[in-house]
């Protein structure tokens, strides 16, 4: 059961966008990933990098701001169910988003952000990588 807040036309155009995710290790585009190493979802021609982080706290899963970033956070809150938080970052250089990202927590860890966005939010942003 899916504690996503969409109807289920949405949410099988979201799992369907989920199967179709090509995924590899960041900076290298014939390996797999390595667990814990951020990876690169590719969907459509746009990629975001994803890295999912666990921490005595609990889990955090970051991703590049964007409509594919999005889709992988959604699958996350499909997954896991709803995150204890949700934050934005803006872009920083030298950052490993430097086009920002969007977080979610599960657990007691928490999201320093810049923003709070919404699942709403991330169903908006999705919708334009959904086919």
């Amino acid at each position: 059961m899916s504690t996503l807040p969409i109807d289920e036309g949405l949410r099988r155009r979201l799992r369907d966008a989920g199967a179709a995710i090509a995924w590899r290790a960041q900076g290298d585009r014939e390996l797999p990933a390595s667990p814990g190493a951020a990876r690169v979802a590719r969907l459509h021609e746009e990629e975001a990098t994803v890295m999912v982080r666990e921490e005595p706290s609990g889990s955090v899963v970051e991703v590049t701001a964007g409509p594919v970033g999005a889709v992988v956070l959604l699958l996350e809150v499909d997954r896991r169910g709803p995150p204890a938080s949700l934050g934005s970052r803006n872009a920083r250089s030298g950052s490993a988003f430097p086009l920002g990202s969007i977080l979610a927590t599960w657990g007691a860890a928490r999201a320093e952000a810049d923003a709070r966005p919404t699942v709403r939010d991330l169903v908006e942003l999705a919708r334009y990588a959904l086919p």
